[in-house]
């Protein structure tokens, strides 16, 4: 499933539609895009792993799911779940999920919760971890309303440098710990953006997917994790439990 900055890279790719008009719009959803004919694409927005179409009154929501994928200005032998046409071009989204939210987008999301936002609040992020003392942090790095946009990569990743394990309970977890883990989750999102561009995000993965810790040349664990079950890799010499 695509993280957040790659929803990040699929609106900037598809930047050159914002304010063009829709000439038409189909595909194989269930939703009526049709509804979209016609109209100007006021703003490409994201939050998290979603991509949002919006227009005057409502919002094509977007979210690619396992399998999603899109193609700008060209076309898949698939059949689209949605195709929207332009003078300019067109945007083709395959095996996605597409569904319409009305009314102004502000009232559908709280972007102060998504790590690549401008209106990232690192305040309110940790007020929410502090009502949730007894998940594991590889759950709540994974709560969207906490941490929109970022996944099982980035969880991976921010949990390794700040050295915490990931079935490590929230309230055992030192606030300066806490602070860390925020702070990296931008800063390593931000990075994977960077990373992704150049096609080169997996040569700097140090624990995801990895067998050997970089900073104790010791076998790296790799577990299935917490409610969520999504796999972990981390290490027990220099990652700490917290578990009291």
């Amino acid at each position: 499933m695509p993280e957040g900055p790659s929803i990040v890279i699929l609106k900037e790719e598809a930047q050159e539609f914002e304010g063009q008009k829709v000439i038409a719009a189909k595909g194989n959803s269930k939703v009526d895009v049709t509804r979209a004919e016609g109209k100007k694409i006021l703003a490409l927005k994201t939050w998290g792993k979603h991509f949002l179409i919006c227009f005057d009154g409502f919002t094509i929501r977007i979210h690619l799911m396992l399998f999603g994928s899109y193609r700008i200005n060209e076309r898949k032998a698939a059949p689209p779940r949605l195709s929207l046409q332009f003078k300019n071009g067109e945007l083709n989204l395959y095996a996605c999920s597409v569904k319409l939210l009305e009314g102004d987008i502000n009232t559908h999301y709280d972007f102060t919760a998504d790590v690549m936002n401008d209106k990232w609040d690192t305040k309110a992020a940790k007020a929410k971890l502090k009502e949730k003392p007894e998940m594991l942090v590889c759950d709540a790095l994974l709560e969207q309303d906490i941490f929109s946009g970022v996944g099982n990569i980035i969880k991976n990743e921010v949990l390794y440098r700040v050295k915490v394990q990931p079935e490590a309970k929230v309230g055992n977890i030192p606030a300066r710990k806490i602070s860390e883990i925020i702070k990296e989750s931008r800063i390593y999102s931000f990075q994977f953006l960077e990373w992704k561009k150049k096609y080169e995000l997996k040569k700097h993965w140090l624990a995801h997917t990895k067998k050997i810790c970089t900073r104790c040349d010791l076998p790296l664990i790799k577990k299935i994790t917490g409610v969520k079950k999504r796999r972990s890799f981390f290490c027990t010499n220099c990652q700490k439990l917290y578990d009291e």
